[in-house]
């Protein structure tokens, strides 16, 4: 066997062992497993539906494009993606893989979910195994683009130790792979990475861009829904695809028919109209009153104090009140929303927000009689 074919027989090796599991890989599996079986109904709709090619993406047109143009060049750079989940990261990462390597994509690929396996023996095994080989067969000779892709899943988890080999690393190896770095949050990626890398940030997708695919998956698979569930289901997405399509498919396994009150049941979150009676019972009734009102109703719901914290917070839009009490009622909203992230008894952040707003009403009250005052005084 000659050099070269050791080499390309090494990387195969490296590729098929490595104990990656990203969100790709996880999906590649899974549809492999559902097309042995011969049945995609096994597939959750997430893994079902998602983007094979970059035309398939339903946003971000301006970075598929412009992947596109690195792709046709032949002159693809390190890339780091980042922004909130659910946005498409992964999905145009394999999409580019595919339209870079074609069917073969998967021997050219090493993916791993850096959550997993964040530590600095990754980077040193796994990862510099798979950059310091090439394949023989890619390249101007071969017809191929002649370096691999190394991705980087979640790779704001990662240990500073095993971030600081990983420089070295790109530095060392960029004539044989390209690295595909995916994370959330972008001040968790030392400066020294994020300086060899061209960055893209992807924006939580608009409502209409979700609505479009949910359309497409609620055709497909032949769902009911009413327009104020779909309403309901845009709103919880929140740009999110992913959380989306989870919901939906949850909802149409639970229910004949998809309505709001379906949506808010699937997912735990406070329905609208059970947050416009606390409200209205906070601000109406006597603080007593008010407080066994409120309690009864998230205990009758199931709610959690969090969950109504930003339910009320989303209701403020509605409720007219004067801009000292609203800029009071956001400020004790966050701490409250704050002291209950670090472990704060609930009985006792429901008396604190129910406080707030008889405060932020009385600030109100206090604030219309000093204008009613003054203009009493100008004429």
């Amino acid at each position: 066997m000659s050099n070269g074919d050791t080499e390309m027989a090494d990387a195969n090796a490296v590729s098929s062992s490595s104990k990656g599991k990203g969100k790709g890989k996880a999906s590649d599996i899974a549809v492999a497993q559902a097309n042995a079986a011969g049945d995609e109904d096994l597939l959750p709709w997430v893994e079902k539906y998602r983007p094979v090619t970059l035309d398939d993406l339903v946003s971000h047109r301006d970075i598929t494009t412009t992947v596109e143009s690195f792709i046709e060049k032949n002159r693809l750079p390190h890339l780091l993606f980042y922004g909130p989940p659910g946005t498409g990261k992964t999905s145009t990462i394999l999409a580019m893989a595919r339209k870079i390597y074609g069917d073969n994509w998967r021997n050219n690929v090493l993916e791993l979910n850096a959550s997993d396996e964040r530590g600095i023996e990754v980077v040193r095994e796994q990862v510099k195994s798979f950059a310091s080989t090439r394949n023989v067969f890619s390249g101007n000779a071969g017809g191929g683009p002649g370096f691999k892709l190394i991705v980087l899943d979640e790779a704001d988890a990662m240990t500073a130790a095993a971030q600081g080999a990983l420089r070295r690393v790109i530095e060392q190896y960029t004539r044989n792979v390209r690295f595909c770095i995916i994370c959330n949050y972008v001040n968790k990626i030392i400066q020294a990475i994020q300086s060899r890398c061209t960055r893209f940030r992807f924006n939580p997708l608009e409502l209409d861009q979700v609505e479009e695919r949910l359309d497409h998956v609620i055709e497909n698979e032949g769902a009911h829904i009413t327009q104020d569930g779909k309403e309901a289901l845009l709103k919880l997405s929140k740009g999110d695809m992913r959380r989306a399509l989870n919901v939906l498919q949850a909802c149409h396994a639970a229910y004949p028919s998809i309505d709001s009150t379906a949506v808010y049941n699937c997912t735990g979150s406070p329905h609208p109209d059970d947050i416009r009676a606390m409200v209205q019972s906070m601000m109406n009734d006597e603080f007593t009153t008010a407080y066994n009102t409120v309690s009864a109703l998230k205990a009758q719901k199931g709610m959690a104090l969090a969950d109504m914290v930003s339910g009320i917070y989303e209701f403020l839009d509605e409720v007219k009140v004067g801009r000292e009490a609203r800029v009071y009622l956001l400020d004790q909203l966050g701490g409250i929303e704050h002291r209950l992230s670090t472990g704060g008894a609930e009985k006792v952040q429901l008396t604190a927000l129910l406080g707030a707003v008889k405060m932020s009403l009385e600030l109100a009250a206090k604030a219309q009689g000093q204008a009613k005052a003054k203009g009493n005084g100008a004429k």
